[in-house]
């Protein structure tokens, strides 16, 4: 992925610091490291941090206190860029990203079903190798409306589709449902992916509704329980 259509820093950093927020790795009314001991931790400039704190004290989980510091303020935040992800180091935390493999059109009588479509319908599908700090954690499967194929340029899709929907196809994710189990590792894989091809490795099926309350999105997604884990916590 070009570096023009990855998030930029400031909200990756917000993003990885939301995630650590919500897994409880820093609790309301606990203070922050200052921004220099906390910005040399995650290795970006001070001003970046400052930009990421700002984000988050605007979006009311955090709170800066002059002459004291910046504290949690709160754990609840929908509004986050990656609040439905819910993959996560063995270790805890870490900042998604991901790789496009390719993006193309085909049909898919199973998806086009849970879509709401004609089985000989054209879709759009994405596929992507996903990590976590840069570490190769998943592969993914996604699957929409082919009616939005023409619209899509490869270099126009930041990394978090759900935002990529929101501002360029006009619909947004309100609610997901994932299904969990075991399944074999795609012959697609990545080279970069731990398990091999046809070996077991954990499996999610995602369902994801739309604003208009509709199913609009179809993913799946193999990861590596050698790496990361599949965590949601609820308050």
């Amino acid at each position: 992925m070009s570096e023009s259509t990855r998030l930029p820093m400031f909200v990756q950093i917000s993003e990885l610091l939301r995630r650590e927020i919500a897994a409880g790795y820093w609790l309301p009314g606990e203070r922050l490291p200052t921004e220099a001991e906390l910005a040399k931790k995650l290795g970006v400039a001070v001003g970046t941090l400052r930009k990421a704190l700002a984000d988050l004290e605007e979006s009311g989980l955090l709170e800066r206190k002059q002459g004291s510091g910046t504290y949690v303020k709160n754990a609840q935040d929908k509004c986050a860029v990656y609040h439905f992800f819910r993959l996560e180091l063995t270790s805890g935390g870490g900042l998604p990203n991901a790789d496009i493999l390719s993006i193309e059109q085909h049909t898919n009588t199973y998806v086009a079903s849970l879509l709401g479509l004609p089985s000989n319908a054209p879709l759009c599908r994405f596929r992507r190798l996903r990590k976590l700090d840069q570490q190769p954690a998943a592969m993914e499967e996604i699957w929409i409306d082919g009616k939005h194929f023409d619209a899509i340029r490869s270099e126009d899709i930041v990394e978090s589709l759900y935002v990529y929907y929101q501002e360029q196809l006009g619909f947004w994710i309100s609610r997901v449902q994932d299904s969990i189990t075991v399944a074999p590792v795609p012959d697609w894989k990545h080279k970069d992916f731990g398990p091999e091809a046809g070996s077991a490795a954990g499996y999610i099926e995602r369902l994801s509704w739309s604003n208009q309350d509709k199913i609009e999105e179809v993913s799946f997604t193999w990861y590596d329980p050698e790496t990361v884990r599949y965590a949601a916590r609820w308050t």
